[in-house]
């Protein structure tokens, strides 16, 4: 049966990859982005060109996550025109990169205003709804950034962690009503998270007392990248990570993983991930709730 989804973030990226896949498995899909009339016109254009090409069901709407009334707008739009939503994919974020220190905190505020708070914005708008009916999904983009910390990521991973947290308690508040909640974790991949990751302003100087090897890293922590990205041995293509995300989908309640790995993850995540597992079911157990947190195969 087609199903309604709302992709935040389709300017570019995994957004506007996911939105086209979901559209064209006949899905009607709600490509949200901010800037439709301003900064991402022709990407709101070009995307909505192809749609009516190829007859396929996909509305572009307005949506800028750091905004409220935006958020609350677009949903309203939503569920006047077809219910509740049976997909949302919390998709939009930025990347931040540089030396902590140098970030103000105005800086890191439109990090988590964005990561962070833009996740919380969008569940929220469409909770009542999809509680009401008994049933949907939210699929978080979280990142391999999310599962440790690493030099000139800090910001970024701390927005990321927040993301594994929230996701975390919010699946175990909602399971009892039939709603699921899961992450993403991407490595890293060409999209344009990286070239227009912002770096700090660092107005008063801060970087500069860092010694210079820590700037000699940071330059050939680039080029690693650029290489990774060059490599036939590394598939970054951003297509999987939307097949990651049909897949979770497609699955039936109660029978999704709550983390997904995709793509390089550096050894460590997945084999990660899989070892933490019995540790959280032994928290939940431990605080009784391990019966009310888990969503009934259907």
């Amino acid at each position: 049966m087609p199903r309604t989804v709302v992709i935040t973030g389709c300017s570019t990226g995994f957004g506007r990859l996911a939105a086209l896949r979901h559209a064209r498995q006949g899905d009607r899909v709600y490509a949200t982005m901010r800037g439709v009339d301003g900064k991402n016109r022709d990407n709101a254009g070009s995307i909505l060109a192809i749609a009516k090409a190829e007859g396929i069901d996909l509305r572009v709407l307005e949506m800028d996550v750091t905004s409220d009334a935006s958020v609350n707008a677009a949903a309203a739009t939503v569920l006047a025109e077809s219910g509740a939503p049976d997909v949302v994919v919390n998709n939009a974020g930025q990347m931040y990169v540089g030396l902590a220190e140098a970030y103000t905190s105005d800086e890191v505020s439109r990090q988590m205003d964005v990561n962070v708070l833009g996740v919380h914005r969008v569940t929220r708008a469409f909770l009542p709804a999809m509680r009401a009916r008994g049933d949907g999904l939210f699929i978080n983009l979280s990142s391999v950034a999310g599962r440790f910390g690493a030099p000139f990521f800090a910001v970024y991973n701390a927005s990321k962690w927040a993301v594994e947290g929230y996701s975390a308690g919010i699946r175990t508040e909602l399971a009892s009503s039939g709603v699921d909640v899961v992450v993403v974790e991407p490595g890293p991949f060409t999209t344009e998270l990286f070239p227009q990751a912002p770096a700090p302003a660092d107005s008063d100087g801060r970087g500069a007392a860092y010694p210079a090897a820590l700037h000699q890293a940071f330059e050939g922590m680039g080029a690693a990248f650029e290489e990774m990205f060059a490599s036939p041995e590394v598939n970054t293509d951003p297509e999987l990570v939307v097949d990651k995300f049909i897949e979770l989908a497609n699955l039936a309640p109660g029978t999704r993983p709550f983390r997904s790995v995709v793509g390089f993850d550096f050894g460590v995540v997945g084999p990660m991930n899989d070892a933490a597992e019995p540790f959280y079911a032994e928290v939940l157990e431990a605080m009784g709730m391990a019966e009310v947190a888990t969503i009934r195969p259907s």
